[in-house]
């Protein structure tokens, strides 16, 4: 399912193919052309900006929100309250991407969108844009749309993670005259470190492999835009049938891929140690 597929593109990705026939072999000449390429390098540039909507800001607020919800939310009004926002924070992870990337893309719609509506109603109307349109708004559009998409799975994540540090340890830190945050940064983030990094590792890995997203919103506009390496790929593949170098792009990414989560088991290991 994995090894002979990934195999077999790696071998295409030495050919020159068209799709039909027999490909001829190339040898390197797809990856010289490949590091040579500016639109592949510009589609890997946003990738890192998905890394920061996908991975680094989900985190961030994923354990802002974790930690309300567990430390005030839970005991306050109790842990039904807390599983039902839980429950709404995570809902967006399991709609299919494609109904949440309509549904994203009405919102921002640049005529008739709700989000433009609104600004209008409440007297931002100078502030309507033309969300998905515009190519320097167009990437920054799907970022929020992928935080929004990713937030759940942190949160569900780090609450799990709370769930087993010691209670007597902030109980000590308080009586000491510890405030929240204080007993947050050395008790809490310590404690949780290996779901910090398992959460830090997936969401990148999924960042640098988002699709559906792209495809649903942007199509990789407008004018390359919002173009990521999957989708790229994907273009090359299929739409210019240049099989061998969209292999060779995809061969690419997954070497990445790999690279970054035996980088995430390293660091996993070592905070277990």
């Amino acid at each position: 399912i994995i090894v002979l597929p990934f195999v077999m593109n790696t071998y295409v990705s030495f050919t020159d193919w068209q799709g039909v026939g027999s490909p001829e072999w190339s040898g390197l000449a797809n990856y010289r052309e490949l590091m040579d390429d500016a639109e592949f390098w510009a589609s890997f540039r946003h990738s890192l900006f998905m890394v920061v909507a996908m991975a680094a800001i989900p985190t961030a607020l994923g354990l802002v929100l974790a930690a309300a919800l567990f430390d005030y939310v839970g005991r306050h009004f109790g842990t039904r309250i807390a599983a039902v926002l839980r429950a709404c924070f995570y809902l967006p992870q399991v709609l299919p991407i494609a109904v949440a990337g309509i549904v994203w893309s009405w919102i921002l719609a640049p005529d008739n969108g709700s989000l433009n509506a609104l600004l209008k109603a409440i007297g931002l109307g100078s502030w309507q844009q033309d969300w998905l349109g515009d190519p320097d708004l167009a990437l920054y559009s799907v970022m929020g749309v992928m935080v929004w998409v990713q937030l759940g799975f942190p949160l569900v994540v780090f609450m799990a993670g709370l769930q087993r540090v010691d209670p007597q340890l902030h109980e000590a830190a308080e009586l000491d005259g510890a405030g929240w945050w204080r007993r947050f940064w050395h008790i809490t983030l310590p404690q949780i470190r290996p779901e910090i990094y398992v959460v830090l590792t997936w969401c990148s890995i999924a960042a640098l492999k988002v699709f559906g997203a792209v495809y649903v919103l942007t199509k990789g506009g407008p004018g390359g835009a919002t173009n990521v390496p999957s989708y790229f790929s994907f273009t090359t593949f299929f739409e210019k049938t240049q099989v061998g170098y969209g292999a060779a792009i995809s061969t690419v990414l997954t070497v990445i891929i790999l690279a970054l989560s035996l980088i995430g088991l390293k660091l996993q290991e070592r905070t277990d140690a």
